[in-house]
């Protein structure tokens, strides 16, 4: 009952809703929280991984392929941004490293694959396949409250 009419009140179903719960803009993001939390937290990977193996592939060609010493200051500033990047993960220390791991052989892989020519076998797949599920499960499983 309505307490200001002091009528029976059935409230009207509208387009918005989904099993009588709002489904506006936010409610559609706080559904996809987590997805977003996975999404932002794998796209950090890949920068840190790419700022970790460019900066290292700059050092490599300044030392090993006779490249000019600035290949080796902008590898080295590289290098430390990859180190900026690896903190904006939200879990702990060890267990972000732990599976960066995992998605650090992939992303080597596919550069020595796209940039060096290297053509990886069944191996170097099957290898990668399973660091990367052990990195997933190592950084993903929910645990709780423990970081």
């Amino acid at each position: 009952m309505c307490r200001r009419t002091g009528r029976n009140h059935i409230p009207r179903k509208s387009e918005n809703t989904v099993f009588g719960k709002k489904r506006g803009f936010l409610a559609i993001f706080n559904l996809n929280k987590k997805l977003m939390i996975w999404i932002r937290s794998f796209l950090i990977f890949i920068l840190a991984g790419l700022c970790e193996i460019g900066g290292g592939y700059l050092i490599w060609l300044w030392l090993k392929e006779g490249k000019p010493l600035w290949y080796a200051i902008v590898g080295g500033l590289i290098l430390a941004l990859y180190g900026v990047v690896a903190t904006w993960q939200t879990a702990s220390f060890g267990r972000v490293y732990a599976a960066y791991g995992g998605i650090f052989i992939v992303l080597a892989l596919l550069w020595a694959w796209k940039i060096d020519g290297f053509r990886p076998d069944k191996y170097d797949i099957i290898g990668a396949a399973v660091a990367l599920l052990g990195a997933c499960i190592i950084i993903y499983t929910p645990r709780g409250s423990v970081g």
